[in-house]
């Protein structure tokens, strides 16, 4: 079993550096969008949201879990031990986003580069929360760093995390968490009450991924002294989880990132981290993009060191 979890993790994991997410497949995340618009369309309505958007939530994490786990208990059952792998292999390699997270930061610095202010502001507008029709340059480059450190986290080393530790049910259920969040996780009138639950479960399942993230982006720069840091700016963001990888990635790249945006036409006051409020240089997409491969490629390795000593206990 450890040799096969081994086999999953390296082919899922290069698939996903190879490929990214390819337009022309259809895709699990997409998958469970729709199911959970359907259902949040059908229950955030009349009295009891809250209530209702913990059920929401429990079935759909359920399903994401049970479904995987008795199609693989299936496949071995009947000594399809070669289409469970693969099968494994294709649903750990649909929840890793590596590759396009660093496509997509690296397109954002593109079209910022050669096709001006505006063009880059509707780039950023595809991969972030907040509004981008008033910012910068310098605002368009630090979100895109925020965002891709943080991802790192959500969209990288969590589901490594979750597949090391509970394997695919675990991993599909991660991403049901997070997709629920990203989709109903939110404090409006509209979710308030009934995306609680998710807002909070997500919370909980990021903690040690997002300061683990944190700590490997520092231990791969060789900056272990940003541990302190960490430990002292990342709790300034009003996520519990998100100020950590972006307090790493701000130490290691001796910049200021946070401060205050809007979401939803609401101005959301968010404190700073850090307080070198420094100019970020086009070529410094690279150094991000290659900070991400660092950390996901070291918490592979160190994933895989864990089951070969298992295997050979």
């Amino acid at each position: 079993m450890a040799l096969n979890t081994i086999y999953i993790l390296i082919s899922a994991f290069c698939l996903d550096l190879l490929f990214g997410d390819p337009k022309w497949m259809p895709h699990l995340i997409v998958f469970y969008g729709k199911a959970i618009a359907f259902g949040e369309k059908i229950c955030n309505k009349g009295r009891g949201k809250l209530l209702k958007g913990i059920l929401l939530s429990i079935v759909l994490i359920s399903a994401a879990f049970v479904i995987p786990l008795l199609m693989i208990q299936w496949l071995n059952s009947k000594g399809f031990t070669i289409l469970s792998i693969l099968f494994s292999i294709a649903m750990l390699f649909y929840c890793l986003a590596n590759k396009t997270l660093i496509q997509e930061g690296k397109a954002v610095f593109k079209i910022l580069k050669d096709e001006g202010l505006d063009a880059g502001r509707k780039r950023l507008s595809w991969i972030v929360g907040r509004e981008t029709n008033n910012l910068n340059e310098q605002q368009i480059r630090i979100a895109t760093f925020e965002t891709m450190s943080e991802n790192l986290s959500d969209g990288v080393i969590a589901p490594l995390f979750y597949f090391a530790i509970l394997g695919i049910p675990g991993v599909m259920a991660y991403k049901m968490i997070n997709t629920l969040d990203s989709m109903i996780g939110y404090k409006n009138d509209r979710y308030i009450l009934f995306g609680k639950f998710a807002a909070k479960l997500d919370d909980v399942v990021n903690y040690l991924p997002a300061r683990i993230t944190a700590f490997l982006i520092v231990i791969v720069q060789f900056k272990l002294r940003g541990i302190f840091f960490i430990l002292k700016e990342g709790k300034k963001h009003s996520s519990p989880n998100a100020g950590y990888p972006e307090a790493a990635l701000a130490y290691v790249l001796n910049c200021q990132f946070g401060g205050p945006n809007y979401y939803h036409g609401k101005l959301v006051e968010k404190p700073f981290i850090g307080s070198n409020n420094r100019e970020i240089k086009h070529e410094e997409i690279k150094t991000v993009s290659q900070i991400n491969y660092a950390v996901s490629t070291l918490f592979c390795i160190l994933i895989i060191a864990v089951f070969l000593v298992l295997y050979n206990a």
